[in-house]
């Protein structure tokens, strides 16, 4: 679960990079999911609901925090990632240590999000 400022726009940049689908809607609260398996939750950050703010709304969003995905078909996700022109942080790359393909992007609130190919090259 991320904290984040607009969770239907939010919601909707997640569903396109990631083929994902909503769960549950909504202006403070959503589930992704992929294949009806939840892949993650986005909660408005100035929301409590019953469990209080899960985030400090003084601090940068995303700080410090790399959300991490492996993906069937990496090559229409990266086709997905360019089509809505998102910041790329590292474009397509081989991570020598995992063995796969990797791209780091950017979210619309700052937080790093990692999409990894399923298919190792090792």
């Amino acid at each position: 679960m991320i904290a984040v400022a607009d969770v239907e726009k939010t919601s909707l940049w997640y569903q396109h990079v990631l083929g994902a689908a909503s769960g549950h809607g909504g202006a403070e609260y959503e589930q992704l999911l992929v294949n009806g398996v939840m892949i993650l939750q986005l909660h408005r950050l100035h929301v409590g609901h019953h469990h209080g703010a899960i985030g400090d709304p003084e601090q940068p969003l995303g700080n410090g925090v790399a959300v991490w995905f492996e993906v069937d078909d990496f090559d229409t996700t990266v086709r997905q990632i360019y089509d809505i022109d998102a910041e790329v942080v590292a474009d397509v790359h081989l991570n020598p240590n995992a063995g796969h393909r990797e791209i780091w992007i950017r979210d619309l609130d700052g937080y790093l999000v990692v999409l990894a190919d399923a298919v190792r090259t090792r």
